[in-house]
């Protein structure tokens, strides 16, 4: 499964919208000698959604943090599209620049206001446009940091845990935005995320990472919007709550904070 590749490899990127949205042969990512990843493979389509499960620990994030191009110490061939954006669960917000201007960070050239005024009307922030990071909800402070993904107008966006320190009202608007905006935009979007729930709800695909590797995987064919009172729904939940290893009545969050709320309409 793995592929033989020795030395660190930077990830490529790929040019042609006919090729894979991601495409991961071989990867591995150690630390003080122990691979947290290890022989990876992975492929996600153009315009697929793709939601990324696993114990803490597993490598979810590692993984996120080496296809958004921040991690280069690796092994193995990463591809991904040349126009790509993450959002991690902390907005990491600069405080002294206001809203708008920090939505346009990292951008190439001097883009022009107008630019960051249009992401954040997408994101139901153009009221909030010249406030301050400290002023922000936590809510909105999300939504603009997904603003500030969507500016770069990304072929793949790359989520981490982006609803983890919501409450759990915000935390369903928040799903409800997202699937929205993925549809809209049609880009391929990987979420990492420790909420069943939230993964059948919003991905195409969910696949359970352990010990390194793609443990599992399967295919959410249920119709949209979904209904989590479906018994189809419920299977597919019982069956990712035993591939996580979890047994019994539970709640089918695996991280600490709040649950995922009941989102039939949300995607």
């Amino acid at each position: 499964m793995a592929t033989d590749v020795h030395g660190p490899v930077s990830p490529k990127t790929a040019d042609s919208a006919s090729t894979a949205a991601v495409r991961v042969a071989g990867l591995t990512r150690s630390f003080g000698g122990r691979a947290v990843i290890d022989g990876l493979e992975l492929t996600v389509r153009p315009g697929e959604f793709v939601a990324l499960l696993g114990r803490s620990g597993c490598g979810k994030s590692t993984l996120l943090r080496v296809l958004a191009g921040l991690d280069r110490e690796i092994e193995g061939e990463v591809s991904v599209p040349r126009r790509s954006a993450v959002a991690f669960q902390a907005p990491r917000l600069m405080p002294w620049k206001k809203v708008w201007r920090n939505v346009l960070l990292g951008l190439p050239g001097r883009p022009e206001r107008e630019v960051a005024e249009r992401a954040l009307g997408e994101v139901g922030l153009s009221h909030r446009t010249d406030a301050w990071p400290k002023t922000l909800s936590g809510g909105e402070a999300q939504r603009a940091s997904l603003a500030r993904a969507l500016v770069r107008e990304p072929d793949l966006l790359l989520l981490d845990e982006p609803f983890g320190a919501l409450d759990a009202l915000t935390r369903i608007k928040a799903q409800r935005l997202v699937a929205e905006l993925w549809r809209r935009r049609g880009c391929a979007v990987l979420l990492v995320t420790h909420d069943v729930e939230e993964a059948l709800l919003l991905a195409d695909r969910v696949l359970v990472m352990d010990e390194g590797v793609i443990a599992y995987e399967t295919a959410i064919d249920l119709p949209r919007p979904r209904d989590i009172a479906s018994p189809r729904f419920a299977a597919l939940r019982a069956r990712l709550l035993d591939r996580l290893g979890v047994e019994g009545p539970a709640d089918d969050s695996l991280a600490d904070g709040p649950a995922g709320g009941g989102l039939a309409d949300a995607a």
